[in-house]
């Protein structure tokens, strides 16, 4: 009994040990990522400020919880200034009415505002108010990272979308813009 709690002990000291020599490898790698995502962080409120961002969704979550993962160059909203576009492509199968399987909303910017809660999430909340409809959404930037959430609430129905993606910079996204309605 006595051989089987040194050899037990051997095995959590040398898991340690290993644990230890883990952290210490890793050490740089974690440093490098916490300087690239404060710097996407920093890059992301600024092109939230300036009026000039996407958020380029690589997940989507409807009403009811069913959450896919998608195409983000087809899924995202964008503001350019006064200009918004919320386009929703969750099929590669079927051509919808923008032609890459989804809908677009192409609208005037209306309602912008930017606000920072106690934790350092950036909330901001627009309303994009296209020719036939028109859609309020409200995105929540996460602190210290360019990863952001969006609910977008259309006004011809009560089915809220949630995107989940990144934003970055309107002049360095890859979106593909489909026909707006």
């Amino acid at each position: 009994m006595a051989q089987d709690r040194t050899t037990r002990q051997q095995r959590i000291d040398q898991w340690k040990n290993d644990m230890s020599e883990f952290r210490q490898r890793s050490a740089p790698d974690r440093a490098a990522q916490a300087m690239i995502d404060t710097l996407t962080w920093h890059q992301a409120g600024a092109a939230i400020n300036a009026k000039s961002f996407v958020l380029e969704a690589e997940s989507l979550t409807f009403r009811g919880g069913t959450r896919i993962y998608v195409n983000s160059a087809t899924n995202f909203i964008s503001v350019d200034g006064d200009r918004g576009v919320v386009q929703i492509s969750p099929s590669r199968m079927v051509s919808g009415p923008n032609g890459v399987g989804g809908i677009t909303l192409d609208g005037l910017v209306s309602g912008f505002t930017v606000t920072t809660g106690r934790k350092g999430v950036v909330h901001v909340h627009l309303d994009i108010n296209g020719a036939g409809i028109s859609a309020q959404a409200d995105i929540s930037l996460y602190p210290g990272s360019d990863e952001a959430h969006v609910i977008i609430s259309p006004n011809f129905n009560s089915q809220t979308i949630r995107l989940e993606g990144r934003i970055v910079p309107y002049g360095q996204s890859r979106v593909y813009e489909g026909m707006s309605l």
